[in-house]
């Protein structure tokens, strides 16, 4: 199977069941930027239910067209409202009593300290982090062009650039979110497809038996 993604700020469970389960992956690096996914957004579990972490970005009129041309649509990240300390602090909130937070907290503390300049660059970093943490090595690689629907057919790939989204997502029928530890379970009930920070800073070293 040849999954084509898009890419994420600390995904949802379900894409990093693709990367963990697909013979290739693409990551689309050409498609226009739109607001509410999870390209720059992730959810997470707290003790007042989910919460959505946005990392804002700079963006113009030129980025929110497909890019025709030879180079990947650049999104800059903005440092508006110093919102690495509020990701870090929230995340500290919602997972300091985790089983597995203290086991990967330094891993973790780089993303909210040092600066990326462009959003796919930082998402690139986050996705090779939490790969070597899951103990998964996908075969990635990067779209040289937009990938229209006519191409996806041709070339033999599964689409989940729409269907993985926060709001009005497609069907996948290849994903079934598994019930796992979670923190505030008692209090929420289980909350599926969350950030894949919630799957390890619950589920640690077992993380990838859910994928």
């Amino acid at each position: 199977m040849k999954a084509l993604l898009s890419s994420t700020y600390f995904g949802p469970v379900q894409w990093y069941q693709k990367l963990a389960r697909a013979e290739e992956v693409y990551i689309e690096q050409f498609d226009a930027y739109q607001k509410q996914t999870y390209r720059n957004r992730c959810l997470i579990a707290t003790a007042n239910g989910v919460q959505a972490l946005t990392v804002p970005v700079e963006h113009d009129d030129t980025n929110s067209q497909l890019s025709e041309s030879s180079s990947p649509i650049s999104i800059r990240i903005s440092d508006h409202g110093n919102w690495r300390h509020q990701h870090w602090q929230a995340l500290t909130s919602a997972y300091g009593d985790s089983p597995f937070f203290q086991y990967y907290v330094d891993d973790l503390r780089p993303f909210f300290t040092e600066r990326w300049e462009l959003l796919s660059d930082f998402n690139e970093a986050i996705r090779v982090k939490m790969c070597e943490l899951l103990d998964i090595q996908p075969h990635v690689l990067f779209t040289q062009q937009y990938q229209r629907e006519e191409v996806v057919k041709n070339n033999g790939f599964i689409d989940y650039r729409e269907a993985i989204r926060p709001k009005h997502a497609l069907p996948d029928e290849t994903f079934l979110p598994r019930r796992y530890y979670q923190v505030y379970e008692q209090r929420h009930g289980f909350l599926p497809n969350l950030s894949i920070l919630d799957l390890l800073c619950n589920m640690g070293p077992e993380s990838i038996f859910y994928l």
